[in-house]
């Protein structure tokens, strides 16, 4: 075990965790931040996809030794970074994306991370940003339109 700091969603903790404890169990059993979801363990659904200093990445896969002095940011986080629920949680919501909702997690920190680099994506950009998030349900085509209407309402 290990003692280590951390910054989640703007705060800082400390956890005595082994190293290799991958970054999802932190925040889960550690942490109490539960919206980060545990899907596949292998890096392959995008369920657990958070953010590493503004970058999408899974957390199920990355070591929290990895994590260093970077910023995480939790889907708990992205409601507190704005004050109120993001443009993309917004367009979730109005559009009815989710099904089960089991991926909406992943799904929503990959949209919030595209539309910080790309605030108005194509189809194309969009579909290859959000590969690497899996949707049971198949709602594929809500989860563009709903990226689309984020980035119309992110510009106003």
């Amino acid at each position: 075990m290990s003692k280590m700091n951390l910054k989640v969603n703007g705060k800082q903790y400390e956890v005595d965790v082994d190293p290799s404890t991958p970054v999802l169990w932190v925040l889960r059993d550690h942490l109490n931040l539960i919206g980060t979801k545990f899907g596949c363990g292998v890096g392959s659904c995008g369920a657990c996809t958070i953010h590493l200093n503004g970058r999408a990445l899974k957390s199920c896969q990355l070591p929290v030794s990895a994590v260093g002095t970077q910023a995480i940011t939790t889907i708990e986080g992205i409601v507190a970074e704005m004050g109120e629920l993001h443009p993309v949680q917004k367009a979730w919501l109005e559009l009815d994306v989710a099904q089960c909702g089991y991926c909406q997690t992943g799904q929503i920190m990959a949209a919030v991370a595209l539309l910080k680099t790309k605030p108005n994506p194509t189809d194309e950009e969009i579909e290859s940003a959000m590969t690497g998030n899996l949707c049971r349900c198949g709602t594929y085509i809500r989860i563009k339109a709903a990226i689309h209407q984020a980035a119309k309402s992110s510009t106003k």
